[in-house]
């Protein structure tokens, strides 16, 4: 696919989220500071390709200790909290091609869902996402954590359940995609949120949520750092 081809397919999928609200999501996001932190720091430390790079809401922003929780990987966090997904799809340009990573990692989601996205508006973002940073990056893979089952959004375990199966089946559809899931091992014998992975918000997750993670990813970072 030509990268004509590839920003039309982004426009047609970004107009079905409706463009008018993308752009004034634009200009009232707030993030500015947020990816004016993540160019300096990448001025300050020039990026090196090849790594992983985690992109995507507040789960990401606040893994405090991603970067050596994975030994030996070059790891990179490009987290900001309170997104979605198209968010990571318009900021990309600035925050994960200049890093020209072997892998992208993304959790988002599950703020879409909260603010009345679709499951199937989800997974289409999620295309466009890919579609975007394989524009200027063809060859990178592409992985993405499963919207979590947290107690505080506990009306929301359908429409994860829904995104994440969407999501799943279009990753099989191309190439060098994959989703992590990390949606079952945080549910209960009886299918409900784990309370003991979460901290006091019941929303954002502790050390012991963060273990589910980092035992669900591993393997996938083992896996892409190989030639």
């Amino acid at each position: 696919m030509t990268q004509a081809l590839l920003r039309a397919f982004v426009l047609v999928l970004f107009a079905a989220g409706g463009t008018d609200a993308l752009a004034q999501r634009a200009v009232n996001d707030g993030w500015e500071t947020d990816i004016a932190a993540f160019e300096e720091a990448d001025r300050v430390r020039p990026p090196v390709a090849g790594g992983v790079l985690f992109v995507g809401s507040s789960s990401i922003r606040f893994w405090d200790t991603l970067e050596t929780d994975f030994p030996g990987m070059a790891v990179v966090r490009r987290g900001f909290g309170g997104s979605e997904v198209r968010d990571a799809t318009r900021y990309a340009a600035r925050i994960v091609v200049p890093h020209r990573p072997r892998l992208v990692v993304m959790y988002a989601g599950d703020n879409d869902l909260a603010e009345g996205r679709t499951p199937k508006q989800v997974c289409d973002d999620v295309t466009a996402f890919v579609a975007r940073i394989r524009e200027d990056l063809p060859q990178v893979a592409f992985a993405w954590i499963t919207i979590k089952p947290s107690p505080a959004r506990a009306n929301l375990l359908d429409a994860a359940r829904e995104a994440n199966a969407l999501v799943a089946a279009w990753t099989k559809t191309v190439r060098d995609a994959q989703v992590i899931d990390i949606f079952t091992p945080m549910l209960d014998g009886e299918g409900r949120p784990r309370e003991d992975l979460y901290g006091p918000d019941r929303l954002h997750m502790n050390r012991a949520g963060y273990a589910v993670w980092i035992e669900r990813i591993a393997p996938v970072l083992k896996s892409a750092s190989k030639p």
